[in-house]
């Protein structure tokens, strides 16, 4: 699946620019790709496709008073208050034994480095627990990371996509 991931990041740079799931399956046949993997990826796609239109961002500002101060906030659709500063994402046994260690210290990294606000992570977690895999690998979790980049039309940093690109196993340290 990941491979075909992979192949629709690469050839659908922007994701907009990317056919629709049934003319993207024929596109991904003829490369030579197997049954099974499409339709896989294609399954993800479309839930990454759904939690990607289901969160909006910059939403009418809502004003209230906290004491003295007039506070003014952003409301997602769903109701709840953006994420504070002082707030912390606790990760369900669940969310441990699919990811693991590795998988939720890079996404920490990427989250405290301000790289990875908690909207797009929730919908890395979400993908992430879509995926196959227990643990998952860390390199089919960075390529998650690119497709929820991808989903909003974005393009990480350049240093953030040599870090999600780059394979760490061969570096050497200074």
């Amino acid at each position: 699946m990941f491979e075909v991931l992979v192949y629709v990041y690469e050839n659908y740079w922007q994701g907009d620019a990317c056919p629709e799931l049934h003319q993207l399956s024929r596109k991904l046949t003829a490369v030579g790709f197997e049954a099974e993997e499409i339709q896989a990826a294609l399954v993800w796609l479309n839930g990454l496709n759904i939690a990607a239109q289901n969160t909006q961002i910059g939403l009418p500002e809502t004003a209230c008073v906290a004491g003295s101060q007039l506070v003014k906030t952003t409301i997602a659709a769903t109701g709840f208050q953006p994420q504070s500063a002082a707030s912390l994402r606790v990760y369900s046994v669940a969310e441990q034994e699919h990811l693991g260690a590795q998988a939720l210290g890079f996404v920490s990294f990427l989250e405290s480095s301000g790289v990875l606000p908690p909207h797009m992570r929730e919908i890395v977690m979400d993908r992430a627990m879509a995926a196959p895999g227990d643990p998952l690998a860390l390199d089919d979790l960075k390529v998650i990371v690119l497709m929820v980049y991808w989903s909003f039309g974005e393009e990480p940093d350049a240093l953030v996509l040599d870090e999600l690109c780059d394979d760490a196993e061969f570096r050497v340290a200074h």
